[in-house]
């Protein structure tokens, strides 16, 4: 079996290499047709379609990987190894681990190859920057699986690549060294090698790759035809006559999967369209490759992995020097918004896959690194007005128009990933077209799993959701960590001192608890300040949930800016807020001691009737729940499991405890005003914030559960799941 494994990749390679030496023209690129395939009488009865696991978003880092560099090879350990891993404190302001996620992916698929599963697709961001270090890594692990049997299939993800053509001016601030400290290392393009800067290492192991590197590098695994396969094919593939692997390699070349981009929109057969609803003509043109590829890896299964990734050429672009990575946007906020407009080519591709998938009786299941729907539980509108601008990624959302597109190409199924969690959201359009998507959670976060998706028949989807609370070796590096924290405590330089971190993560003693620590700490050390305005930061971060119930039904004149003459009743000041004119029908601030008083029994009452004592809301502290809120918005439903049935009641009371109509907000300027009430500003922001949390616990069921492709509706699998509702 090796022997024809290897002939395969021979022969793939071999094609590509000989159509590569061809050449193309670039000027005028043919327009993207859909493959002809022969014609198809009756729908196939396909056998028992096996299920496939979706491992999004591994963010794969070789940690002990080979820097090849004599300058730094990493942390000697006792085995001989040496461990190229990053520092704690990047990892807890990352919104993905880069070290541990190594021993979580291995578990995964050792979970996966324990229940059978044979066929594992990975959406995107596989690797931590396509860095060659990683991306070998990554490719000894999956050939090690398949020699078990496993087959997998990728589709690109904006980390790899991060940008169309090699990066070597990338690297990383902050390798960990054996003494605690922060080592850079970049590759050798970068200013700093070439003024071989004495603090820096320069290996080209860090530079960033580009396309045809990864593609050529993974061939193996959906990129290029295989034999083993049914049926393969890309956006570009031109068969007539019976399918052939030897056709299929023949068309594979990467020379011959290349479209025309321009800063405007998509180029060759759309351009002209394009220019004339625009009214000029279209600017930066260049062509760039589409790694999108159908197959069928056994009769019936059509996995379509689509390469979502859209580098819009920007003001850096050289038409004479058109392959230099700087010319080009990131792809990480365009996604499908931008795959409208500027990869047009995939849609008109994708609707003639799904209608020969219909004619030809296949499971169709299509996925790519991004999502293709309002991934927040339709709660993004109200996120958007009640955290700071551009918090938690509210850019990255699909527009309405992105989402009914989609689903007018007939697509029923997509498996997403991109935003590291868990959900399930879905859409129906007026022609009745059902789409589902699906958003398979990161390996490298909080809520760390995947999901396994079976075709139970033509129309019912079982999708069941793994978390991988259990990892083997998670704790590995714990050692070189607490250097790490030894040197930061010890160190009195500023920028150590910011740097701290709670050690306590280190006690943890699952992946599972090792990671809801971890979403704690970059909740307190990054996303307070990033995402939260200032009285509502101060108002989360201070209050446990007792304190929260009773402000929620506190009624006083006392002012914020009273609270200095009442302290020690409720934990906020009026530091956040601007100084304004104080009125005539003020109170003295002693008055708040009572009104505190009425508002406390109140919200005993509200605990009771829930079967709950108001005490223990006090068990809940600030902490805890803005850690919970973060929790839930990346891992829905699982975040819940974790959180337990009384935490959840308790959360469901401050969902119902606010006024229906809270007082108004004085401002001054801008600026919430300090002659507020005490309660005013927390009854208006909280009672939305409480909102948003109920709609992200209270969505699509996204842990067991089933889809009804004809019926059209997404049902819970799972009788002991906790929900807000």
């Amino acid at each position: 079996m090796q022997t024809r494994a290897a002939f395969q990749t021979c022969s793939a390679a071999l094609a590509l290499a000989l159509l590569a030496a061809c050449g193309s023209s670039h000027d005028d690129p043919a327009p993207a047709t859909p493959p002809v395939t022969p014609p198809v009488s009756t729908p196939e009865t396909p056998a028992a379609i096996p299920p496939v696991a979706f491992m999004t978003d591994v963010h794969f880092e070789n940690v002990y990987g080979d820097f090849k560099s004599s300058q730094f090879a990493g942390i000697p350990t006792r085995d001989g190894k040496n461990a190229t891993v990053r520092t704690m404190y990047a990892q807890l302001t990352s919104t993905r681990l880069f070290n541990e996620n190594y021993f979580a992916f291995r578990a995964g698929l050792d979970d996966a190859y324990g229940k059978g599963i044979r066929y594992v697709a990975l959406p995107g961001d596989y690797s931590d920057d396509a860095q060659p270090i990683n991306i070998n890594g990554i490719a000894d692990i999956l050939k090690e699986y398949q020699a078990k049997g496993m087959r997998f299939f990728i589709a690109p993800g904006n980390h790899d690549p991060n940008e169309p053509y090699d990066d070597n001016e990338a690297g990383k601030n902050d390798f960990l060294t054996r003494d605690g400290k922060e080592q850079k290392v970049y590759a050798t393009g970068n200013a700093a090698c070439k003024a071989k800067a004495a603090d820096v290492v320069c290996t080209d192991e860090l530079m960033e790759q580009g396309y045809d590197k990864l593609v050529t590098k993974l061939a193996d695994h959906g990129f290029m035809p295989n034999k083993a396969d049914v049926y393969w094919e890309s956006p570009f593939s031109k068969y007539t006559g019976q399918y052939s692997f030897d056709t299929a390699a023949a068309q594979a070349g990467l020379a011959q999967r290349e479209y025309e981009i321009c800063a405007e929109g998509e180029g060759g057969a759309y351009k002209a369209a394009g220019e004339t609803k625009l009214g000029k003509s279209y600017t930066k043109c260049t062509t760039l490759l589409d790694a999108s590829y159908l197959v069928e890896p056994v009769k019936g299964l059509w996995l379509l992995a689509i390469d979502a990734n859209v580098y819009v050429p920007n003001a850096n672009f050289d038409p004479a020097n058109p392959k230099t990575f700087k010319g080009f946007e990131g792809a990480g906020n365009a996604g499908w918004n931008k795959v409208l407009t500027h990869k047009m080519h995939l849609m008109d591709w994708i609707k003639s896959v799904n209608e020969r998938a219909k004619a030809q009786g296949k499971q169709l299941i299509a996925f790519s690194h991004y999502p293709t729907m309002d991934f927040y539980a339709n709660q993004t509108g109200a996120m958007k007005a009640v955290f700071k601008s551009g918090a938690f990624q509210t850019a990255r959302v699909p527009e309405a128009a992105t989402t009914s597109a989609l689903a007018a190409t007939g697509l029923p199924l997509h498996v997403g990933g991109h935003m590291h969690f868990n959900g399930t959201n879905d859409f129906t359009d007026s022609a009745g077209n059902f789409l589902v998507n699906v958003q398979s959670p990161s390996l490298a976060v909080y809520g760390a799993a995947y999901k396994i998706v079976t075709y139970k028949d033509k129309d019912t989807v079982d999708v069941q959701t793994v978390g991988l609370n259990s990892v083997a070796r998670f704790n590995e590096l714990f050692a070189h960590y607490q250097v790490e924290n030894d040197y930061l405590q010890g160190s009195t330089a500023a920028a150590d001192v910011a740097k701290r971190w709670n050690r306590a993560i280190l006690d943890t003693q699952s992946y599972g608890e090792f990671t809801r620590y971890y979403f704690g700490e970059l909740s307190r050390l990054r996303f307070m300040d990033e995402y939260w305005p200032c009285e509502m930061k101060e108002a989360a971060m201070n209050l446990d949930l007792r304190q929260m119930l009773i402000l929620s039904q506190l009624q006083t004149k006392v002012t914020l800016a009273q609270l200095k003459d009442a302290p020690g009743i409720v934990p906020i000041t009026a530091t956040c807020a601007a100084k304004g004119t104080a009125g005539t029908d003020g109170v003295a601030a002693s008055q708040l001691t009572a009104d505190w008083n009425d508002a406390t029994a109140k919200a005993d009452k509200l605990a009771a009737a829930a079967n709950l004592k108001l005490a223990d809301f006090s068990k809940v502290t600030a902490y805890e729940f803005y850690g919970d809120f973060h929790r839930t918005v990346y891992a829905g439903e699982l975040a819940l499991r974790d959180m337990g049935a009384e935490r959840v009641a308790m959360y469901k009371v401050l969902m119902g405890a606010f006024p229906v109509s809270p007082a108004a907000i004085v401002k001054a300027g801008d600026t919430l005003s300090d002659q507020n009430g005490v309660h005013i500003a927390f009854q208006n922001q909280f009672k939305q914030v409480f909102a948003i949390f109920k709609g992200l616990g209270s969505a699509k069921p996204s842990g067991h559960f089933t889809i009804d492709l004809k019926g059209k509706k997404v049902t819970n699998a799972d009788s002991a799941g906790l929900s807000f509702n």
